[in-house]
């Protein structure tokens, strides 16, 4: 049985036929002192990408050639899934992030028991109108409404403590609120100034369009990081008001018609009604919404928690006894 690497990477692909051979050139000159594992996923691509990467003689590469295009989120957990190592790095294999900064943040994340080191394009090599402006647009929407405060959101190059990774679940396009989920878990977390470098090769595959799916992901990660262990504690309480604000407003009505003779109309009935049975349906969606919430968990087994580490009398860091072990 093969031995586990100490350090995973993670390269996930999309018609980046020019800039494979470079790459896993640059990442073997990087970390010829490692112990790892190169994964390469495949996510799909028209052009000879798995010809270039098949054709590739290295011992530690593994390509996933995935069924279609399915995104940069499901190729990022197919890859982590996949990797066996003790720690996982996740890249652009556009030649973008340089793998000569794996060494400095793997180092950090060990010395600093971080579960999660991001980088920061602090000279980022992209257009400012298409791709620096709109990022850091998105950047500052995201730190204002969530309270983290993250620099750069859309830094692939990422080093992770495996556990982490694994339970993080990316999904959708979620990749771009990887420090969200990581947050939601409870991550010890850092950002480190990381090289950019410009495209030479390929064409970008982004744009404007992912604006409006930003929009729709963080109103998604802004439930979960509130509300995502109670969501009774929002429908419950928008139900309540909604209810409380019905019965006022049928009651003056009442008020007003029979004791004071005065005629106020049906509007403040009609809103009243309205209001109650919205009310209602506020506090049976908590309701169902809270019973999915321990159904998926008591289904899976997944506790509220998790147990980072176990510390023995004598020092010794142990295994946690209270999760399941990363496959």
């Amino acid at each position: 049985m093969q031995s586990s690497p100490y350090l995973s990477i993670v390269v996930c692909v999309f018609n980046e036929a020019g800039n494979c051979r470079p790459m896993i050139r640059q990442i073997q000159q990087a970390l010829v002192a490692f112990d790892y594992e190169l994964i390469y996923v495949n996510d799909g691509s028209t052009d000879q990408t798995l010809l270039e990467l098949r054709s590739l003689e290295h011992d530690q590469l593994r390509i996933l050639d995935l069924q279609k295009n399915y995104g940069q989120s499901a190729a990022l957990q197919a890859g982590i899934d996949a990797a066996r190592g003790e720690y996982i790095v996740t890249m652009d294999g556009d030649l973008q992030n340089d793998p000569a900064d794996i060494p400095q943040m793997l180092a950090l994340t060990i010395q600093g028991d971080y579960d999660l080191v991001a980088g920061i394009r602090t000279h980022r090599q992209d257009a400012a109108l298409l791709r620096k402006w709109p990022s850091r647009l998105a950047n500052a929407l995201i730190a204002r409404t969530t309270g983290i405060r993250w620099t750069d959101y859309g830094c692939t190059l990422k080093v992770f403590r495996a556990d982490l990774a694994k339970r993080l679940k990316i999904y959708g396009e979620l990749h771009r609120f990887i420090p969200i989920l990581a947050h939601l878990e409870g991550a010890r977390m850092m950002q480190v100034s990381v090289q950019h470098h410009a495209r030479l090769s390929g064409k970008s595959k982004y744009g404007l369009n992912r604006t409006l799916k930003v929009m729709s992901d963080l109103m998604l990660m802004l439930f979960l990081k509130k509300y995502g262990q109670k969501p009774m504690h929002l429908f419950g309480s928008w139900g309540l008001m909604s209810s409380l604000t019905g019965i006022a407003l049928v009651s003056y009505w009442l008020v007003q018609t029979a004791f004071n003779n005065t005629r106020i109309g049906h509007l403040a009935l009609l809103l009243g009604v309205v209001c109650f049975l919205a009310g209602l349906q506020f506090i049976g969606l908590g309701i169902m919404t809270e019973l999915q919430m321990r159904t998926y968990h008591e289904s899976q087994q997944k506790k509220p928690y998790t147990v980072r580490k176990v510390y023995s009398s004598e020092g010794l860091v142990l295994p946690s006894l209270f999760t399941a072990p990363v496959e």
